[in-house]
């Protein structure tokens, strides 16, 4: 997010409703402003790029579908979340927000403490996805993609089970590093979590098969564990 606060455009055109939606968001540590039309809006995110845009769907002018369309449609804005508004009776609309890229929708009349948890929600999402991008590790024909949850290894994807993917991506993020099979669980599944030492020697030959040519990325450190080798 842009601020320690996130900025929140809220585009609609009934005023109480406006006003409903930028008192609970202020009040739950939002920075709000709002604008009774589509074109307003658009405008304002030509100035300023928000953290979250709150759009209803039936404006005057340019409607919240045609907004939208706008926004994803745009390079420098299509990452903007969008949270459509809609009034019963608009599923056609929402399901044609959703395809231009909306990111979730909430339907009046709607609780405020819903539409609150629903954009703290977005954001999370959206700052996870974020992360995840800045987590990719690439080298040498090898692609490991977190956010996608995808690997490659010389353009050739390769099936791994998700917990195979977790103890690659732990051992690739800090490569030289070991770690005990105790620590590799954790990091996995949790505290706790009841996995035998065993177990962890049988995935990792399993993920270094998978890995082919590149299963000596993996190296055994006698009487400790399992680091990723130093490339």
């Amino acid at each position: 997010m842009s601020q320690s606060r996130p900025l929140v455009y809220v585009i609609e055109d009934e005023s109480d409703i406006a006003e409903l939606i930028r008192y609970n968001l202020v009040s739950e540590g939002f920075d709000v402003q709002t604008f009774n039309t589509g074109e307003n809006g658009l405008i304002a995110i030509q100035n300023q790029t928000p953290d979250l845009v709150l759009l209803d769907i039936m404006l005057p002018g340019v409607d919240g579908i045609e907004a939208c369309r706008r926004i994803k449609s745009s390079k420098d804005h299509q990452k903007i979340p969008i949270i459509m508004v809609s009034a019963k009776g608009e599923e056609a609309d929402i399901v044609r927000g959703l395809e231009y890229g909306a990111d979730d929708y909430i339907s009046k009349p709607f609780s405020p403490k819903v539409l609150t948890a629903r954009a703290k929600s977005v954001l999370r999402r959206i700052n996870m996805k974020d992360d995840a991008e800045d987590g990719l590790i690439e080298f040498e024909g090898f692609y490991l993609h977190p956010g996608r949850h995808e690997l490659k290894i010389n353009a050739e994807l390769i099936e791994l089970t998700n917990s195979e993917f977790q103890i690659l991506y732990f051992l690739a993020k800090r490569p030289g590093w070991v770690f005990t099979r105790a620590q590799i669980v954790d990091a996995i599944h949790g505290e706790n979590y009841a996995v035998t030492d065993r177990s962890i020697d049988f995935q990792m030959v399993g993920l270094r098969k998978k890995l082919g040519s590149r299963g000596d990325l993996i190296e055994t450190v006698r009487g400790v564990g399992y680091r990723f080798k130093e490339v």
